[in-house]
């Protein structure tokens, strides 16, 4: 299913083939986490926007509008008219998110739902059963996403039970993938890693996951707490033990500085919610560098936001339109917004995958890793 085309020292080019579709590695995952992208943008513009892989949430999903509502319409590709690649995540990352609603247990987590306080169990089984309804393309392991820092002792117990909790969704997964009736016998499932950031736990962990022949491999539980060079080192000790024909995915992360450095260090699959929110506060990525378009200096620029940009936005309307749109709350400006940022998301991915192509990663990152974490002064 996955290739391996090409490396250009740890970083990697490949090919992952599913049954929805191929997706061209590296790629980031947009991420609609309630079957839709916060910003007003439809599935089917995700095409427009050049979408290899759409993320959505599998513990938001069951609370509302229910799994088994969205199997009874076809899958979550029929519902929300997406044909692409889908990757559902676990609802692990809401043991995290929701730690004063929930209680840990040996047979899965306890929460009270966010919405209205209903009392929810969820374990490995729960967690397969709720994907498996939702059809998706890539269901992600059950796991608890620890917050760093976090005590040694904690992290070894947590680590531990995470990985028995892997076992027990493999083998939830391959019974729901033999039922006739299941919508996609073909799911895959990936693997997460955790351990904080103790190398010692997150070798012993991934070595023991990785026995395990899972579809794909994550690097969960970072960009959340820990300083950004202590995330980058934690991946440089995991990455040696991850298989290497198997492709890799780092959770939750993050800015295009964080994607370039990730891929420098061998991840091929990423995703993060902060293209979308920080479009909807005016917040713009551009091939110049980070833009606030609600500063007073673009009140009267009649420039796109990105002059060469293909999206939507800078295709058709001036970066003081858009500000305008922003400022008085209509909805349009907060689309347009949310359209840039995950086309410019998007182009960065294929230019990556163009560096690694043509044999010049190197140099584009060493290019753009301070480009695109300054101000824009354009």
């Amino acid at each position: 299913m996955f290739t391996l085309i090409k490396e250009e020292g740890h970083a990697r080019r490949g090919r992952l083939e599913t049954v929805h579709g191929t997706i061209e590695t590296p790629v980031f995952m947009n991420v609609g986490t309630c079957a839709a992208i916060k910003g007003g943008v439809s599935a089917p513009e995700l095409s427009s926007i050049n979408c290899q892989v759409e993320l959505s949430n599998t513990y938001h999903l069951h609370i509302r509008p229910g799994d088994e509502l969205i199997r009874d319409m076809g899958g979550l590709h029929k519902f929300m008219n997406w044909q692409g690649p889908i990757l559902t995540d676990s609802g692990g990352f809401q043991v995290f998110s929701l730690a004063g609603l929930r209680r840990i247990k040996e047979e899965g987590v306890y929460f009270a739902s966010h919405i209205d306080g209903k009392r929810i169990f969820m374990g490995p089984e729960e967690s397969m059963r709720i994907q498996s309804n939702l059809a998706s393309t890539i269901a992600m392991a059950f796991d608890e996403c620890i917050e760093n820092p976090a005590p040694y002792d904690y992290v070894k117990r947590s680590v531990e039970r995470t990985a028995r909790w892997l076992l027990r969704c493999k083998t939830e997964m391959e019974r729901l993938n033999s039922l006739p009736d299941t919508i996609n016998r073909h799911q895959l499932l990936f693997g997460i890693n955790q351990g904080s950031t103790y190398d010692d736990l997150r070798a012993w962990h991934m070595d023991t996951i990785a026995e395990y022949d899972l579809d794909g491999y994550a690097i969960g539980g970072l960009a959340v707490g820990e300083e950004t060079e202590e995330m980058y080192r934690t991946i440089e000790s995991v990455e040696p033990h991850m298989p290497k024909h198997k492709p890799r995915y780092l959770m939750g992360v993050g800015t295009p500085v964080n994607i370039l450095e990730g891929v420098w260090r061998g991840v091929d699959f990423f995703d993060c919610v902060m293209p979308s929110r920080n479009a909807r506060h005016g917040n713009l990525f551009t091939w110049h560098g980070k833009m606030n378009l609600l500063n007073e200096k673009y009140m009267r620029d009649p420039r796109p936001i990105d002059e060469g940009c293909g999206c939507p936005a800078c295709r058709a309307h001036s970066r003081s339109y858009i500000r305008h749109l922003i400022k008085a709350k209509e909805a349009l400006g907060m689309r347009l917004a949310v359209l840039h940022n995950l086309y410019f998301y998007n182009e960065l991915m294929q230019k990556i995958r163009d560096a690694l192509d043509g044999g010049y990663y190197e140099d584009f990152y060493r290019k753009y890793r301070v480009i695109l974490g300054e101000r824009s002064i354009d």
